[in-house]
């Protein structure tokens, strides 16, 4: 398998990226694509219980808790004061894909679609401080922007664009 493509959701606090990104893959899975996510978080989160066993080796120090079942393995990796892993990093641990989803990362030099609705936290728009942001998909009317826009839910015409953007194209099997 090649480099796997990559392709952003940028947009503030609600602004929509989780949902838009999970109809996405939900999408492009359905079109016959392996699709990874990565998910940045500004704050602390964890995503294993207080009590339960990983969590417990975690807490007793470890470096590297995994969690492997019959359907699925998790591997959490505690910083315990080193720094962020890079971009780039993380990228280098996915297996292989054909397209990586980025939600977050919004300085990152990737291609992205900007989320935007009128819930969202901050309202500031993104596209024009941003080169890297192609298109604009919106729960209400946008002015002028000069780019693609789209409608948040129409999940199929964002599909489109990112397989158009990004050369996405299924392989022989």
């Amino acid at each position: 398998m090649t480099s796997p493509k990559i392709f952003g959701i940028a947009g503030w606090k609600n602004s929509g990226k989780t949902g838009l990104a999970v109809r996405l893959v939900t999408e492009l899975t359905r079109r016959g694509y392996r699709v990874s996510t990565v998910k940045h978080a500004h704050h602390d989160f964890d995503i294993d219980k207080v009590g339960a066993d990983s969590f417990r080796h975690r807490e007793a120090g470890a470096h590297e808790v995994t969690i492997v079942s019959g359907t699925r393995y998790a591997i959490m990796h505690e910083l315990r004061g080193a720094p962020e892993p890079s971009f780039a990093e993380i990228l280098a641990r996915l297996a292989p894909c054909d397209l990586v989803l980025i939600e977050g990362y919004k300085r990152e030099p990737i291609p992205k679609i900007e989320a935007r609705r009128l819930e969202a936290a901050n309202r500031e728009p993104l596209a024009p401080t941003d080169p890297h942001i192609v298109a604009i998909a919106s729960d209400h009317p946008v002015k002028d922007q000069g780019l693609q826009l789209f409608d948040l839910n129409d999940t199929t015409a964002i599909a489109d664009f990112i397989e158009a953007t990004t050369g996405l194209s299924k392989h022989p099997e």
